[in-house]
C-alpha cells in the first residue's frame, strides 16, 4: 500500500463504521493527474471509489466465506469514471451536459449560478425573472445584472426554480445552513427497525464474484449521484429497477451514462393502480435508494419509518443536496449549485470570476459513498442474521465540506492520464455506445456491466425472474 495515500480512504472507511484493518487490502496505481484542481479532487475521487470497492470486497468475503479480496484502485480509471457523463457518446455523438441557461451570471453584487437543464426548471427560472418562456441568455443576463445575487436566489427558489448566490468558503461557513453542515458527519448509517425476515443469503462462486447477486434494488433517484450509486450496485450483480414519474422528463443522454446494467420504468405513485404495482415491487425489494428532496416521497409511504414498518429488514439509502436539516433542507439542488454555494466555485475561480471542479465530483464521489453505505449495511445485516432495517443518509453538501476542509492534496505519483484507455464500446438500443469502464475493482470482481442501458422508461415494472 502506498504509505502517502491512505488518509482519505481511511476517513471514508471509518465513516462507514467498518473495520479499519481492512484498508490494508487496498493498493493504488495509475496516473494521478486526471482531475487537476486547486482542491483535492483526485483525493476525493480515489477515496470514495476505494471505500466502495472495499465494501464490495468485504461483502464478497461474507458471501463466499473467503478472505476479503484485494482491492486495486487505478487513478486513471477513477478519473475517467468521474468524467463519465462528459465522455459518454452514441455513434460518436457526445452529450452536452449543461443547457444554455445553466451557468454563472454576473449580478449587481456578485455572481449567481442557475440550473435549467430540465424544461420545467427553465420555465420556472424565466417566470421568476419576469421573462417570457422563449427568452434567451441575453435577456436573463440583463435581469440578473440589475439585482443582488441573494435576491435572485430567493426569488427563483420561491418559484420552484434553481439558483444560488455564489459564496466564498467563509461566507458559507457563516451562513446558517453552512454552519449546520460543518457539524454533520460525512454520512450516517444506522438501524431504524428491529427484526424482520432473515435474508436468504446464498453462497456465490465462479467468476466474476458478484456480492449483490440475487438482490433487488428499487432506484428512485435522478441525476447524478443516486444513479451512479445504483449503477455500481448493478455492476455488482443487483437487479436494479429505476422508477421515475411519467410526468418528469429525463434525458436519454444522461441515462446512457448512468443506466448501465439497470432497467428503467415509469410509475405514477399518485395513481392507485400504479401505486399497487409499486407496492408489489416493494414487497420483493431488498434495497430502496431515493434521491428526491427530503420529505418529498413521504406522502407515498416512503419515509424510512414507514418502510421499516411495511418491509422490515430493508436497506434504505437517502440522498439529498443540502441535507435533511436547516433552512435549506427542502430545497432542490445539483452538484453545480452546491459548488457555488459552499465556496468551491470561488476557490476554483480566478480574476474575480467563479470556477468549477474538473468533474461533477460531488455527485460522483457521493454516489460511490452511497453505494458503499448500502454494501456495508448488507454486510452488517448478514453478520447480525437479519439485523433490522438499515438507513444510510448522505448529502452533497457534506461531501463538499469534506473536500474543502477534510482532505489534503498529495503529490502526483504518475502523470500521463489518457481517458481513452479506460473507455470501451458496446452495442445498445440507441446505437454504438462509448462509455467509461467501472473504477470499482477487486480480485475476481466484474470488469464491466452485464448489459448496456436501454431506452429510458420502457422496461416492464417487474423484477427479473429468479
Amino acid at each position: 500500500m502506498d504509505a502517502e495515500l491512505p488518509a482519505g480512504t481511511s476517513e471514508a472507511w471509518a465513516a462507514l463504521s467498518a473495520d479499519p484493518a481492512l484498508v490494508e487490502r487496498v493498493s493504488y496505481g495509475g496516473p494521478s493527474d486526471g482531475l487537476p484542481a486547486r482542491l483535492p479532487v483526485m483525493e476525493l475521487a480515489r477515496a470514495t471509489v476505494a471505500a466502495c470497492a472495499l465494501a464490495a470486497a468485504e461483502l464478497t468475503a461474507v458471501r463466499t466465506g473467503r478472505q476479503v479480496p484485494r482491492v486495486r484502485v487505478d487513478d486513471g480509471a477513477v478519473a475517467t469514471a468521474f468524467l463519465s457523463d462528459r465522455l459518454v457518446a452514441v455513434d460518436g455523438r457526445a452529450w452536452t451536459t449543461f443547457a444554455p441557461l445553466s451557468r454563472f451570471w454576473r449580478a449587481a453584487d456578485g455572481w449567481v449560478r442557475t440550473h435549467a437543464n430540465y424544461p420545467h426548471h427553465r420555465a420556472r427560472l424565466l417566470a421568476a425573472l419576469g421573462l417570457p418562456g422563449d427568452a434567451g441568455a441575453d435577456a436573463v443576463g440583463d435581469v440578473i445584472a440589475g439585482r443582488r445575487a441573494v435576491d435572485v436566489e430567493e426569488t427563483v427558489y420561491a418559484a420552484g426554480g434553481l439558483a444560488v448566490a455564489a459564496r466564498g468558503a467563509q461566507e458559507w461557513a457563516a451562513h446558517e445552513q453552512g454552519a449546520l453542515v460543518a457539524g454533520q458527519p460525512l454520512l450516517t448509517l444506522e438501524a431504524v427497525g428491529e427484526g424482520g425476515p432473515t435474508r436468504a443469503w446464498s453462497r456465490i462462486s465462479g467468476t466474476p464474484l458478484l456480492p449483490c447477486a440475487g438482490l433487488r434494488v428499487l432506484d428512485l433517484t435522478r441525476v447524478l449521484a443516486g444513479p451512479v450509486a445504483t449503477r455500481t450496485l448493478a455492476l455488482l450483480g443487483a437487479d436494479v429497477l429505476r422508477i421515475d414519474a411519467p410526468h418528469l422528463p429525463e434525458s436519454q443522454e444522461a441515462h446512457n451514462d448512468t443506466g448501465m446494467g439497470k432497467r428503467s420504468t415509469t410509475l405514477d405513485l399518485g395513481d392507485s393502480r400504479d401505486h399497487r404495482v409499486f407496492e408489489d415491487l416493494l414487497r420483493g425489494a431488498d434495497v430502496v435508494v431515493t434521491g428526491y428532496r427530503p420529505g418529498a416521497l413521504d406522502r407515498f409511504g416512503l419515509s424510512p419509518e414507514a418502510l421499516a414498518e411495511r418491509r422490515p429488514g430493508l436497506v434504505v439509502a437517502q440522498l439529498s443536496a443540502w441535507g435533511r436539516y436547516g433552512p435549506w433542507h427542502e430545497r432542490r439542488g445539483f452538484d453545480s449549485l452546491v459548488q457555488a454555494a459552499t465556496g468551491i466555485a470561488a476557490l476554483e475561480g480566478s480574476d474575480g470570476e467563479p470556477g468549477a471542479l474538473p468533474a461533477q465530483a460531488l455527485d460522483h464521489g457521493t454516489g460511490y459513498l452511497l453505494a458503499a453505505a448500502v454494501l456495508r449495511a448488507l454486510t452488517e445485516q448478514h453478520r447480525r442474521d437479519g439485523g433490522g432495517t438499515r438507513l444510510a443518509r448522505l448529502a452533497l453538501t457534506q461531501t463538499a465540506h469534506w473536500l474543502v476542509h477534510g482532505l489534503t492534496k498529495t503529490p502526483e505519483r504518475e502523470r500521463g492520464f489518457a481517458p481513452e484507455r479506460r473507455l470501451t464500446e458496446t452495442d445498445s438500443p440507441m446505437g454504438r455506445l462509448r462509455h467509461a469502464l467501472p473504477p470499482v475493482s477487486y480480485e475476481d470482481g466484474p470488469v464491466n456491466w452485464a448489459r448496456p442501458p436501454g431506452r429510458w422508461g420502457t422496461d416492464p415494472a417487474a423484477w427479473v425472474a429468479a
